[in-house]
């Protein structure tokens, strides 16, 4: 949480899909997707950023849990891949894969993650169970509490 008692995730999208299937979500494009998808809850704002990781600032007031923001950050991802029409096995699973920052920033820059802070990557896969075995995600997350990880898996079928 943030000194006002907002929370803060900042999302970055890793797109591991033939473009053929579906396109990638430009910087604009994936912001438009947590603004709109996202605002049916007007206490969360969501905006842009101009980070070479970071693509997208997600604030939130204390009575939304993070996981819980995640699950929204999820739907709204699904709604938008389903409004262009392949609700079919192409349909990539879709992965929010969150680590609360304990150590400190590794930059100043206000658009970088900060301690304290939500660091968010939303995943767009063939296949869920085979990116979080590339990348050792039970290993990396063993031993760790929701107060400190957290994954939301909307998974194809």
């Amino acid at each position: 949480m943030t000194e006002s008692g907002t929370g803060r995730m900042l999302l970055s999208h890793n797109f591991d899909m033939p473009e053929d299937v579906f396109p990638a979500l430009s910087r604009e494009d994936l912001t438009l997707v947590f603004f709109e998808g996202l605002s049916q809850y007007p206490e969360i704002k969501c905006r842009q950023l101009n980070h070479a990781h970071w693509m997208v600032e997600v604030l939130f007031p204390a009575d939304f849990s993070p996981p819980k923001v995640g699950e929204f950050c999820a739907e709204a991802l699904v709604n938008k891949r389903m409004s262009q029409g392949k609700a079919d096995d192409s349909f990539p699973d879709i992965l929010i894969l969150a680590g609360f920052k304990k150590t400190p920033p590794l930059s100043d820059d206000p658009e970088a993650l900060q301690t304290g802070e939500w660091g968010v990557d939303v995943v767009e896969t063939q296949s869920a169970e085979s990116f979080l075995m590339a990348i050792g995600w039970e290993d990396k997350t063993a031993g760790k509490s929701i107060e400190d990880v957290f994954k939301v898996e909307r998974r194809k079928g």
